[in-house]
């Protein structure tokens, strides 16, 4: 990628208004991200979702801005990585709204694909905080990169249970990387980053505060790195509902372990059994629902044409249901009789395939040869 191409980059993503979204448009419709960058801003209201104030907002940012921009990610030891890179997780790549930019202090791998998402209650029992830890370590153990928030309570449970493991994580940030949050983790984020067990990631440009509305989109993030999302522990309205509800969208696997009747903080994950999600009491659990997607997560090569030998029995049993049309992930699964949590790592697996398309709201097409 050039100079060029990441400055325009910057450019879209520093503007007001600006998201994930409306970046893809305003790409597709200029017919490239430079393209797109030096547009007029009356040029810019004939994407659909750009008004007159976003529009604005995009021409108003200047060559200083990005200059300071790339001079704070340079001084936090911060890699910008755009969704063209190699380096930018292939995983992340296969939702519909995928960040057109990644920020990330530390170390992202290949293996990082093979990930489970562990989030939960900031404000957590003392069983939440033992479990979620209990289960970082697990699933790190067993190889799994445990990706979470970041966040007081579960989250941070979670990364030190990867961490005593020895093993990866990946928090995701819901403010810009030249901030810290929480402040009490500045030592545990030096770990992961420090140490080589993996990266602080975000998709907020690097001094950006933090608000309550970052947090909902940062769960986008959660979910779309990993094969399946653990809520360990959340009330009614927890934010991590929000992940649950987005790894669901994505066609992750969707896990929960139960907790106490009566307990606030128990409700919210006791409620996602209720409707569906896989009830975990042990890592073995988590093993048998994600089938063997872990084993398979590398994509095939693009010069390799998929082939019924290429695929598993499960594989092949959803992409045939796919031959009709466009079909969500509860239909698939009803269609071809394949349990729901299996059936979301098995559409995950064909969609790094290439084999699959994940469009908005969670619903599946066959790519045609």
């Amino acid at each position: 990628m050039s100079e060029e191409n990441l400055r325009a980059h910057i450019k879209l993503a520093l503007a007001d208004g600006v998201g994930a979204i409306i970046f893809r448009r305003l790409v597709e419709h200029f017919g490239g991200v430079e393209a797109a960058a030096v547009a007029s801003a009356g040029e810019m209201k004939a994407v659909d979702g750009v008004g007159e104030k976003t529009a604005a907002a995009v021409a108003a940012v200047s060559d200083e801005q990005i200059d300071q921009e790339l001079a704070e990610a340079e001084r936090g030891g911060v890699r910008i990585l755009t969704a063209d890179d190699a380096d930018y997780p292939k995983a992340l790549r296969t939702i519909h709204d995928y960040p057109a930019l990644l920020y990330v202090r530390g170390s992202l791998k290949d293996t990082d694909a093979l990930a489970v998402a562990v989030v939960g209650a900031r404000r957590c029992s003392h069983y939440g905080l033992e479990q979620a830890e209990r289960f970082g370590e697990l699933l790190a153990r067993a190889g799994f990169t445990v990706v979470s928030g970041g966040a007081r309570g579960i989250d941070t449970a979670a990364h030190r249970g990867a961490l005593a493991a020895a093993g990866r994580t990946v928090a995701v940030m819901g403010c810009g990387l030249a901030r810290s949050y929480p402040p009490e983790n500045e030592e545990l984020f030096e770990r992961i980053v420090s140490d080589g067990h993996g990266a602080i990631v975000s998709e907020l440009p690097m001094l950006s505060d933090l608000r309550g509305g970052n947090f909902h989109s940062r769960n986008r993030i959660i979910s779309g790195l990993s094969l399946g999302v653990l809520v360990v522990e959340a009330a009614r309205r927890s934010g991590s509902l929000i992940t649950a509800r987005q790894a669901d969208e994505q066609g992750r696997a969707l896990f929960a372990l139960p907790g106490r009747v009566d307990s606030p903080t128990s409700q919210g994950a006791n409620e996602l059994i209720r409707d569906g999600a896989i009830l975990i009491q042990n890592l073995d659990d988590i093993l048998e629902h994600l089938d063997r997607v872990g084993e398979q997560m590398a994509p095939q090569p693009a010069d390799e044409p998929i082939t019924p030998a290429s695929l598993t029995e499960t594989e092949s049993a959803l992409l045939e249901a796919l031959g009709g049309g466009e079909l969500s992930l509860d239909e698939l699964a009803r269609r071809t009789g394949i349990d729901s949590a299996k059936a979301a790592a098995s559409m995950t697996m064909l969609v790094l395939k290439g084999a699959v398309a994940q469009k908005p709201g969670g619903v599946f097409a066959r790519k045609r040869a």
